[in-house]
């Protein structure tokens, strides 16, 4: 656009035009420029052009665009001058980079070459130091930049230059690493290290600090203290702490210049005076000092001067003053000189003092001056004297105090003369008085302890019979006697009186002589020559004649009759006598006595019977038991046959505890000389035992046979006689100790053994607070854990037995000590002091002595920043007399939790309570975070930033600089701003510029280190392009990091301001974030904190200010390497496998948690010596090197190289030892870290094997015998002590396990109260003092029979007013194998007169159910019922009342009956239908020749009031009666009233009758002749049609066998199902009642005879069918099927058990009651066979159906819904071959099929139904069975019963 302008002095005015230049040629009118950028900076090319139309602008870098309009690569941005932005560049860009303009008119380019240097950064920053004075510093300098640019080092100290050529000690190396040697104090200080080139610049700072030994304290003095009696004031001027603060001071003393030995070795770094007391007079002291920090103990200060304390007389007497009498004038006085400490200077001597005690005399002195004599003997005392004693020592300064005063007497003498005026004389017979005076006291010399009298024989001087008298005061004469002399014997008498120290002299002896006495018994009276009137009695002189002897008295008398009595007396010489005139066989008493002056002498007696020589007695009789106590019991008893001569001794036996016929009977008690004696009382015997006693008696011939055994008693209870024993106690843990003991044996119980128990007593040893105790109820516990004791404490526990009665003594007390643990608390008084800004000192007190729990091996200083969710931090202290330990490396200005525990062998304890808050010092801070330019325009830009993370102080101010990034641009901009702000906005800037940012914060401290951040002012800003795909280099992979790179993506013109890092766990971790604050100029990254032996993917993203980019490819998959493993194996249990090994099981650590592939465990194990560890204490921080491996002997280890095991017996210990096992797993790297210690005592383990070859024999129904060989030897692993008995029944282990428990080493027991027939596996275990050892392998032996218990349960079902179905259950327990069942039922009360009582064995164990007919209406009958094995067992009863219940229906009405063809119709109506609505109609019928009742239809639905049945179900030609039952809830109600009586006899067909015939036979004629007598022929066989209706279409029959197809009657059960029946009819029924067939028609049965008695007898049973039992009471007669109709009888019929090969006899109750399959399968219906209607105008066609099938007793009962033809069977008859019958019935079964054989030559097959009488009938036998009636009744002419 062109402009004129035109101006004057009126004004302006101007004009414009345009000039429009359509097409120029571009050109480059300022092109680019040769540039140099360093790696990672931004940088534009310049591109400036002209040209119409306006040209487009390309960049290019050889032939690869880079930018245009339409191609822009990542980091290449086309900038709206036409200029090209490359940001950030890489090394890679470097290359010539053309710029083409380009339009329609042509094309212009201008080149320039890039030069990119790699960034100059410091890559290996200095670290603080803190250095030893004289050691040497390295401050490294790492740097890494562009090979063609030269770096320049320069090093600053404090902000100033550090030259290294001033000084030998600096050495600069060329990577500029900084070396300071022999540092010294003025080397401390910030040392910075600046590193500038082209390629940019970097610094770093570090502080280094020169630690060195503390000073010595200066100026130390030291004064007597003027307020304090012997104390000394030091005073010191505070030490220079040599750059580390100091933790204590050392004060070492010098007493009476000894070598120096520390005082105080903790006092306050803060104190500069101290006070020391305590300290000894008359000794001189000097004192130093010294300071302590963490580098060591520096020089002790200047000695103070020597001081002395004045000397003061002694402040303690001589120690252990003893006195003790020497002779009877003499004491020695002993002592020991007062403690040096409290001689208070060199002692002079010491003082005795010594007067008579109580007596107010002087006291008399004694001086020793020789101070190194302890002992004076005083001497010229006075004789038992008693005196008080004092001794004190002297120094210088004067005399000491006294001890305390001892007193002690002189020795008592004897006494110096004897008793006078001694006078002796014989009291008795045996007893010897005498009298004397007591001597003076002043010659007694002692205490006159009494006196002794003396006596002995002439001639037996040493054989002195001495009695002791004590003094009496009051009398003046004494009197005494000497008792117990023999008869009539001279002895000399003396008196004494003695005193402690021994006997005064003896009186002079006096001689006298015992008086005379009656004789005793004469010896070894005898009988000889007995005749019937004579006999020789002998006897030799009494042994006790007791003077002398005058002669004998010898006697005779008849027994028992005092008047018959003759005696003579005999001179002292005659020893026989023949006694004459005797009454021959008559019994004597004959007494014989010896005679002196005194009298008559003891009797001697016996009984003889003259002529009858002695014999053997016979046992007592009627032996009574009375006065039962605990321990005794009195017998009464009646004497037995003495044997024609006295009883000598009665004698008591007993069975003890197991009483039985085959026990043993020992002996308890003998009563001797006692021949009239009828009770005695029987001692020592066992509490609350049982006793069964017997008694024999004993005359001069022999012992008689034993008593009849008493009755069975138990004595009382008593508390336990004796206390448990082999108690031993270990230790169990850190608060329980194990206990164990052997339990008393049974007899030792005493009492109820449910009631016996123990009771354990414990207490801290020695005794400290209370006993405790704890009562443990099972009598059998062998051992107890005593819980909730104190760690690491002796306690002292015994045990006692206790029971119902009361307690037993105590055991012998034991000791133990618990186990070793952790301290239960913290240690006290925890302080922290800030010493710089990364560091902290932690002081602590002791931990309280009761919360040590062992021995305390050091301390470990937990801390972590509060607040934080990080790891508390660890710093261990060895030893438990360091108290003080500085923290270092810790964030700085960082608020700290400090808590501080103490730690045992066992671990760590628990920390101190609160923590402890302490800061670190401030410094200067990090750099600022987060910096964000959330606006950027083309002048101006807005930041924002968040405070340093690491603040390390509070913040003043924040410094922002900004440049423009370009390397010749050193012009910045410098903005300060306050604490607050969090924003800043730049403005002026040029446009699409690059521009730094540098951002610090500023504390008390001084400014901090800087953020810097790149912008350029551009508003064409975008996301970062993602980085390229992280690699990670092996040789960068570790166990638990790895090192990732990448290549930054374009940054989108928005320098990127931090990376995010994502790993994820392969194969199905999901993605985490490791680090979201990635440097935004880092290419690579550490990523830590993996697991080892692991795999990980790995990705990056890029964030800058506009947003997030898309995350990298996921990098190749990397498995990190194995590391050791981080855990120990789970140590489960160590327990002593023999005396010498331990078993260890384990559990192996997680497999994440091996860190590798496991390779193996490694057992480490050590003795553990408890004495050492009691007396042991960690060393003061003089001897630092202590620790626990001084403890103890170092840990053997065994290497386990299978890495499946989970146990390991660890063997070759030492016995009786207590070791220490650890545990650990390892791998290809290395070892994990130990488990926690466990500790086992090696010396006791349990047997290592099963006793051997268990027997069993079985003994009764209710006794094993059981017996074992013991262990072998060497793997009993000591004493056994018992044994454990496990049995229980066979596959019940878990419900019948029981235990006996044998505690003495037997190898044998008899298990009793056993089931019967029942199989038992047993299984033995041997026990120790350690415990049980394996079982033996479990063994099998089974009781013998027994009695049945009772039948579980009676049930009745199907009550009618006739019948009841009845079931049992099978015992509870069989004990044995059931052979059968015994039911017995009877009226309660008689029957029309009559009592009944049936009985019926049932062989075989099922069925278990019957059914009863023939019951009277409205009468109740008592069931009873026992089951068999080898004999019976206990009945079960119940009663039933026959007849509807109450509740039940009424009777119908009388049903009538409509017939139509071959079907009858019953039509009723209905009744009174009870307390419930009337379910079901049940029709029962009979024969009318007074059959009984049974049940023909069931199931008649409620609706329904009328029924038809086919006459197919009923017996042709029989006439029945009917009548209708309705059932309701309430069960069966009354029965209708009968029906008319209806015969079964069919309706001949139409085409039977004759003129049907006729017509055929006229018909016949007129076609052909032939056919006419073919139809002739027919005419005279109709009358036989109905047999051919019914012909069995089996050929092997014949023409004379008969199988009638079953109609529906028979397919009708006539129970309730599952009940065979038993019935009762009133009349016999013979073979031809209801199964022969004469004519053409069935007859009725003949005349009843008359009724019989009954007689049921066993001999009738056959064991070849499986059926019942007869009773006793019971016979049953059956009539042969081999008799023909008019050869029927009723005689008895014997079975031929031996008849092989005939027809099988058949008896009415095997055929009618045994097997349940018989009248069961006519409801049992066949597949294929159609069931026939219930009515209907066709007749049934004829079956053809198969055999059988057979039947197991276990089957069910058939059905009613089922068909059940009859079988095959083969013919019987002459010319046949015989075919035996299918076995279709096993044990158990009731019923079997019997085959008969008719006169006339048919053979049929017999089988009865379950009425007996009811529907077609198959031909067979009928049994005939009679009831007993009682014998007081008669049948008043009625039928005898039929069974």
């Amino acid at each position: 656009m062109f402009q004129c302008f035109a101006r004057n002095l009126a004004g302006e005015i101007q004009t414009n035009t345009y000039l429009a230049v359509t097409s120029i040629a571009p050109n480059i009118t300022a092109g680019p420029a040769d540039s140099a950028v360093i790696d990672g900076m931004s940088v534009i090319l310049h591109c400036e052009t002209s040209g119409a139309p306006r040209p487009a602008i390309t960049w290019q870098k050889g032939e690869r665009v880079l930018a245009s309009g339409s191609v822009q690569l990542p980091r290449f941005t086309l900038l709206e001058s036409g200029s090209l932005l490359v940001s950030p560049a890489h090394l890679y860009d470097a290359g010539t980079y053309t710029c083409m303009a380009s339009n329609s008119r042509g094309i212009d380019e201008a080149a320039a070459d890039l030069v990119v240097w790699a960034r100059t950064r410091i890559t290996k920053p200095p670290a603080d130091q803190s250095v030893i004075k004289g050691t040497k510093a390295v401050m490294s300098c790492g740097v890494t930049h562009d090979p063609s640019v030269s770096v320049r080092y320069v090093w600053e100290k404090s902000g100033s230059v550090v030259d290294v050529s001033t000084s030998p000690r600096l050495r600069l190396d060329p990577d500029g690493t900084l070396h300071l040697s022999q540092t010294w104090s003025g080397d401390i200080g910030t040392y910075t290290c600046r590193v500038t080139s082209v390629g940019g610049n970097d610094s770093r700072s570090a502080h280094l600090r020169v630690r060195q030994l503390p000073h010595a304290p200066e100026i130390p003095g030291a004064a007597l203290s003027q307020v304090e009696k012997r104390a000394i004031n030091l005073t010191w001027a505070q030490a220079f702490d040599g750059n580390s603060p100091l933790i204590r001071y050392i004060l070492e003393v010098s007493e009476n210049n000894a070598p120096w030995t520390v005082l105080l070795a903790n006092i306050e770094p803060e104190s500069t005076g101290v006070t020391v007391g305590g300290l000894i007079p008359a000794r001189s002291y000097q004192f130093r000092l010294c300071a302590v920090n963490d580098v060591g103990r520096g020089q002790f200060s200047k000695e103070t001067d020597r001081l002395s304390l004045p000397e003061e007389p002694p402040s303690a007497p001589p120690q252990t003053v003893i006195a003790s009498g020497r002779t009877n004038q003499s004491i020695m006085i002993q002592w020991q000189p007062p403690p040096e400490s409290h001689q208070n200077g060199p002692l002079q001597g010491y003082i005795i003092r010594y007067c008579l005690s109580g007596l107010p005399v002087d006291c008399q002195m004694k001086n020793i001056t020789r101070p190194d004599q302890t002992n004076l003997l005083l001497e010229e005392l006075i004789i038992w004297t008693n005196y008080e004693i004092e001794v004190a020592a002297y120094n210088r300064a004067g005399r000491g105090t006294y001890s305390h005063k001892v007193t002690e007497w002189t020795l008592q003498g004897v006494p110096t003369v004897s008793p006078g005026n001694v006078q002796a004389e014989p009291f008795n017979s045996t007893t010897v008085r005498l009298t004397w005076t007591a001597p003076s006291p002043q010659f007694i010399n002692g205490i006159n302890q009494g006196y002794k009298l003396l006596a002995w024989e002439a001639g037996h001087e040493e054989d002195v019979t001495m009695v002791t008298v004590r003094p009496n005061f009051q009398d003046s004469v004494h009197v005494g006697y000497v008792t117990g002399l023999k008869k009539f014997t001279e002895y000399y008498t003396s008196v004494l009186c003695f005193t402690t120290p021994g006997d005064g002299p003896r009186s002079p002896p006096q001689r006298l002589r015992t008086h005379e006495d009656t004789p005793g018994a004469v010896g070894h009276l005898s009988f000889t020559e007995i005749l019937d009137t004579s006999l020789k009695v002998s006897w030799k002189d009494p042994n006790e004649k007791n003077g002398v002897l005058t002669g004998y008295r010898i006697s005779w008398e008849e027994f028992n009759r005092t008047n018959t009595r003759v005696t003579h007396y005999l001179p002292n010489l005659t020893q026989e006598y023949r006694v004459t005139g005797l009454t021959a066989l008559t019994t004597y008493t004959i007494q014989v006595a010896g005679m002196t002056s005194k009298g008559q002498g003891q009797l001697s007696s016996s009984t003889i019977s003259s002529g009858v020589p002695p014999e053997m007695p016979g046992p007592p009789t009627n032996i009574a038991i009375s006065n039962i106590g605990p321990r005794s019991v009195a017998l009464q008893f009646k004497p037995g046959y003495d044997g024609k001569t006295s009883i000598s001794r009665w004698q008591v036996e007993a069975q003890i505890g197991i009483i039985g016929e085959n026990e043993e009977w020992v002996m308890v008690h003998q009563l001797p000389n006692e021949p009239d004696a009828r009770s005695l009382e029987v001692l020592d015997l066992n509490p609350y035992t049982s006793y069964r006693f017997r008694m024999r008696q004993v005359n001069i011939v022999g012992t008689s046979p034993p008593s009849q055994p008493s009755r069975k008693i138990q004595t009382l209870q008593a508390p336990p006689d004796i206390s448990p024993y082999n108690v031993t106690l270990r230790t169990a843990s850190e608060s329980s100790l194990w206990l164990r003991w052997v339990p008393l044996p049974e007899w030792e119980y005493n009492g109820d053994q449910e009631l016996v128990g123990y009771r354990v007593q414990y207490s801290r040893a020695p005794s400290k607070g209370g006993v405790l105790s704890h009562v443990i109820s099972d009598r059998l516990e062998k051992e107890f854990t005593i819980e909730d004791l104190e760690e690491w404490t002796e306690y002292e526990v015994r045990v006692q037995a206790i029971n119902g009665m009361g307690s037993g003594p105590w055991s012998q007390p034991v000791h133990g000590r618990t186990r070793e643990s952790v301290p239960s608390c913290g240690p006290s008084n925890v302080s922290a002091l800030a010493t710089t800004s990364s560091s902290i000192l932690v002081r602590w007190g002791d931990v309280p002595q009761t919360d040590h729990n062992g021995l305390i091996l050091g301390y470990k200083v937990v801390y972590k920043e509060k607040g934080s969710d990080s790891v508390p931090q660890y710093l261990e202290v060895e030893g438990n007399t360091s108290h003080s330990v500085q923290l270092s490396g810790l964030g700085k200005y960082v608020l700290y939790e400090i808590q501080v525990l103490a730690f045992t062998r066992i671990g760590d304890g628990r920390s101190s309570k609160p923590s402890i808050l302490e800061r670190t010092l401030d410094d200067v801070p990090g750099p600022p975070v987060g910096i964000l330019f959330p606006e950027v325009r083309t002048g101006s830009v807005r930041l924002i930033w968040q405070p340093p993370a690491q603040p390390n102080g509070i913040i003043l101010a924040y410094q922002i600089t900004h440049r423009r990034n370009s390397s010749n641009s050193n012009a910045a901009t410098v903005d300060v701003l306050s604490p607050s702000e969090r924003q800043y906005t730049a403005s002026g800037l040029k446009p699409e510029a690059v521009y730094v940012f540098r951002l610090t914060a500023q504390t008390r401290k001084g400014w901090g280190e800087a953020a810097e951040a790149l912008v350029v002012t551009t508003e064409k800003r975008a996301r970062p392009q993602p980085a390229s795909r992280p690699t990670v280099p092996q040789e960068d992979v570790q166990a638990r990091s790895v090192m990732l790179s990448w290549e930054p993506g374009s940054d989108g013109l928005s320098p990127v301001r931090y990376y995010t890092v994502q790993y994820r766990e392969l194969p199905d971790g999901n993605w985490t974030v490791h680090s979201a604050s990635v440097n935004h100029e880092a290419s690579s990254y550490i990523v830590d904190s993996l697991k080892p032996f692991t795999s990980y993917r790995f990705r990056v993203k890029a964030t800058n200010d506009i947003g997030d980019s898309e995350y990298s490819q996921e990098s190749e998959a990397t498995t990190t390497l194995q590391d050791a493993p981080d855990k120990a194996p789970t140590i489960l249990s160590v327990t002593p496998h023999t005396t010498t090994s331990v078993l260890v099981r384990w559990e192996p650590p997680a497999e994440e948690q091996i860190n590798g592939v496991l390779l193996g465990f490694r057992v480490h194990y050590r003795e553990l010596q408890y004495d050492r560890l009691r007396s042991f204490t960690v060393r003061t921080i003089n001897s630092p090197a202590s620790n626990w491996a001084e403890l103890t002997a170092p840990y053997s280890v065994r290497n386990l190289s299978e890495s499946s095991l989970t146990q390991y017996e660890l063997d070759n210990l030492s016995k009786h030892k207590r070791y220490e096992i650890r545990l650990s797993v390892y791998n290809a790297v290395g070892e994990g870290p130990t488990s926690t210690p466990q500790e086992v005592f090696v010396g006791e383990a349990v047997p290592a094997a099963p006793p051997q070859t268990v027997t069993i024999q079985s003994s009764t129904a209710t006794q094993l015998d059981v017996t074992w060989d013991p262990p072998p030897l060497d793997a009993q692993n000591g004493d056994i002590q018992g044994y454990k008995i496990y049995f229980w029944e066979f596959q019940l282990q878990n419900e019948t396990e029981r235990l006996r428990t044998m505690f003495l080493p037997e190898l044998g027991v008899k298990i009793k109260n056993l089931t019967g027939y029942t199989t038992y596996m047993i299984s033995v275990a041997a026990f120790n003092a350690a415990g049980d050892g394996p079982r033996s392998p479990p063994t099998r032996g089974r009781t013998q029979q027994a009695a049945p218990s009772r039948p579980s349960f009676i049930h009745f079902s199907e009550l009618t007013t006739t019948s009841v179905n009845m079931s049992w259950g099978e015992p509870r327990q069989a004990n044995g194998i059931i052979e059968g069942y015994r039911l017995v039922y009877e009226p309660c009360t008689p029957v029309d007169g009559v009592s009944k009582i049936v009985t019926v064995d049932v062989k075989g164990s099922t069925p278990l159910w019957m059914k009863i007919k023939d019951l009277a209406d409205g009468v109740t009958y008592n069931f009873r019922i026992r089951a068999k094995t080898l004999t019976y067992g206990p009945e079960v009863e119940a009663n039933i009342t026959t007849g509807p219940g109450e509740g039940a229906p009424g009777p119908p009405g009388e049903p009538f009956i409509s017939r139509y063809g071959t079907a009858l119709t019953l039509h009723w109506t209905s009744g009174d239908p009870g307390r419930a609505p009337i379910t079901r109609y049940v029709i029962e019928a009979r024969p009318s020749d007074e059959g009984l009742w049974d049940i023909l239809i069931k199931d008649i639905p409620k609706e329904v009031t009328s029924y038809t049945l086919n006459l197919d179900m009923l017996r042709e030609g029989v006439t029945y009666d009917f009548r209708v039952i309705g059932v309701n809830d309430y069960g069966y109600g009354s029965p209708s009233a009968p029906s008319p009586s209806i015969s079964a006899q069919k309706v001949s067909p139409f085409y039977e009758e004759w003129w049907f015939l006729v017509v055929i036979a006229l018909v016949g004629l007129i076609f052909i002749l032939l056919l006419v007598f073919v139809l002739i022929i027919r005419g005279q066989s109709k009358k036989y049609t109905k047999n051919a209706d019914s012909v069995s279409s089996y050929p092997h029959l014949g023409s004379h066998s008969t199988s009638l197809p079953l109609s529906h009657g028979e397919m009708v059960r006539l129970d309730e199902g599952r009940f065979p029946a038993l019935e009762l009819n009133n009349r016999r029924l013979s073979v031809k009642n209801s199964f022969c067939r004469k004519n053409g028609i069935y007859t009725r049965s003949p005349p009843r005879p008359s009724p019989g008695s009954l007689h049921y007898s066993d001999e009738d049973v056959s064991t070849k069918y499986n059926d019942l039992i007869p009773a006793e009471n019971s016979s049953l007669t059956e009539k042969p099927s081999e008799i023909s109709d008019s050869q029927g009888s009723d005689s008895e019929y014997e079975v031929d058990q031996n008849r092989g090969g005939q027809q099988k006899t058949h008896s009415f109750v095997n055929h009618y009651i045994s097997d349940p399959t018989y009248y069961n399968s006519w409801r049992r219906q066949q597949k294929g066979v159609s069931r026939p209607p219930a009515y209907g105008y066709a007749q049934p066609e004829l079956l053809h159906t198969p055999p059988w099938p057979s039947r197991t007793p276990s089957s069910p009962p058939p059905s009613r819904d089922t068909l059940h033809p009859c079988p095959h069977y083969p013919p019987c008859c002459p010319g046949t071959s015989p075919h035996p019958p299918s076995p279709r019935a096993s044990r158990g079964s009731i019923a079997k099929s019997s085959r008969v054989c008719h006169p006339r030559g048919c053979c049929s097959e017999g089988r009865v139904n379950s009425t007996g009488a009811l529907g077609r009938m198959e031909e067979g036998p009928i049994v005939n069975m009679t009831v007993l009636a009682a014998p007081h009744h008669s049948w008043n002419g009625r039928e005898s019963p039929v069974l």
